[in-house]
């Protein structure tokens, strides 16, 4: 069969899938079908699983959680499949945006901790171990989801080189810093003394 598109056209449409995969509000349709109403005016507002949680539906929170990571590996795991390396880590960035930033939702999504988890663990499953061990560690010490969200993704780029997996180092660092832009007021709030704990009402 002959080559009917561009390299570059093929990127852009893993980008447009991945982002369409990313965007599927996975915590809005999860509390709609468990009756736990419109996640958007519960506790933080957040479409995460964090915020599932705290409408005290833990079957919820955690199907949200394993879906939320989920639709990001799928993106890079069929990109990578069907198109190769670049295309994986370009669905990759697709697809966080997506959830961050659903077109369903009027470009208001969740902060994307799932997201990336599952990212890393479709991109390097070395590097997606360690950073879920690193959540689970600091989540675990100190009940902040978002403190556990901002350390894990911060040391990802870190794990990537450590190990050998540099080639994914750029998308690691720049996923970092787009989960602590989309964290910027839960550092206030730890900063504040202000921050909800895990599993605690807001």
């Amino acid at each position: 069969m002959p080559e009917l598109t561009s390299p570059a056209t093929l990127l852009i449409l893993w980008a447009i899938l991945g982002y369409l995969l990313g965007s599927v509000p996975f915590g809005v349709l999860l509390s709609r079908a468990f009756g736990l109403g419109d996640l958007r005016k519960v506790g933080s507002g957040n479409i995460g699983a964090t915020n599932v949680l705290r409408t005290g539906n833990k079957r919820a929170a955690a199907l949200t959680l394993l879906l939320d990571g989920g639709k990001g590996a799928v993106a890079v795991l069929l990109a990578r499949w069907l198109a190769g390396p670049d295309a994986a880590q370009i669905a990759a960035v697709a697809s966080f945006l997506g959830h961050c930033f659903p077109v369903w939702l009027g470009f208001r999504g969740g902060k994307g901790v799932a997201t990336f988890i599952g990212i890393m663990l479709a991109v390097a499953w070395p590097v997606g171990l360690l950073t879920c061990v690193t959540w689970l560690a600091v989540a675990a010490a100190f009940r902040f989801s978002s403190l556990a969200a901002l350390v894990a993704a911060g040391l990802a780029p870190t794990w990537a080189l450590l190990v050998g997996h540099a080639d994914i180092f750029v998308m690691a660092l720049l996923l970092a810093v787009l989960v602590y832009i989309r964290h910027a007021a839960n550092i206030a709030r730890l900063r504040a003394g202000t921050e909800t704990r895990i599993g605690q009402k807001s």
